[in-house]
């Protein structure tokens, strides 16, 4: 890609992400867009961050874009290399502050589904890949940022089977049930950020991308979405200067920014 073309949806999608990632925090990776905002932060606002990759690598020294969290790149001069279930413990002893998800379905307590659509569990419409760490992140990390397509079906009023845990019925049920952490603290899709609101722990939009309204999200959600006082925000979008940043150091090969040409 032209280092001058205008941002892609991909590269907005991971500036904005990367904006929820604070400097001298404990970030945990997973593979795609996470992985691209992880680093973009790192070289951007956030230099003091560490990167924990789900595979067990711990902070390596900054090389290619990796393929996946199990990529050698992951590991690279790392100060230690653990398996996957000691990097989950980290989340447990307290020592990640921020994580991302994607998910099938989130409900407007940010409960997640990836397990099956459908109201019957043994004669599913759809089986899907199921929690695998899913669960650990979203019920023992600091904060847990969601991030995916949003659509009535992919954000209905109850999610179909709840994977992995959000704010469960809202309120302080996520405290009373022994859960660590703060739970989810944003949504991010196509349409903007969202976060929760602080009582109720009902989705509540944030901002709203350039060219978004309130009611195109509303008509894009299977529930009501809760509004801030005042005018809604508008999403900061990635200056010239981050997006030469992301095509030139952080993902050259389009390993994940790059859109599918014909």
């Amino acid at each position: 890609m032209k280092n001058d073309a205008p941002a892609n949806p991909l590269e907005i999608f991971a500036y904005i992400i990367s904006t929820q990632i604070k400097d001298h925090t404990i970030v945990y990776v997973g593979t795609g867009l996470p992985m691209v905002a992880g680093i973009l932060a790192r070289n951007t606002h956030a230099p003091n961050i560490t990167m924990v990759y789900e595979s067990g690598g711990q902070d390596p020294i900054q090389g290619g874009m990796p393929w996946s969290v199990g990529g050698p790149f992951t590991w690279r001069k790392s100060p230690i290399i653990q398996e996957m279930a000691y990097s989950f413990g980290q989340c447990y002893n307290g020592y990640v502050d921020i994580a991302f998800l994607g998910f099938a379905q989130v409900d407007m307590y940010g409960n997640v589904n990836t397990h099956m659509i459908g109201s019957d569990f043994h004669n599913p419409k759809a089986r899907l890949t199921g929690s695998g760490g899913n669960n650990d992140l979203t019920s023992l990390t600091e904060n847990m940022v969601l991030v995916g397509l949003q659509t009535p079906d992919k954000f209905p009023e109850r999610v179909d089977f709840i994977t992995s845990v959000g704010h469960l019925r809202g309120g302080n049920s996520r405290k009373e049930a022994g859960l660590l952490g703060n739970g989810p603290v944003a949504v991010i899709s196509q349409c903007g950020v969202f976060d929760f609101e602080p009582v109720s722990k009902r989705m509540r939009v944030k901002s709203l991308h350039p060219g978004m309204t309130f009611e195109i999200a509303q008509s894009c959600t299977g529930f009501e979405l809760l509004k801030p006082e005042g005018e809604i925000p508008m999403t900061p979008m990635p200056s010239p200067e981050i997006i030469h940043t992301l095509r030139t150091k952080v993902d050259p090969r389009g390993v994940f920014t790059s859109l599918p040409t014909a």
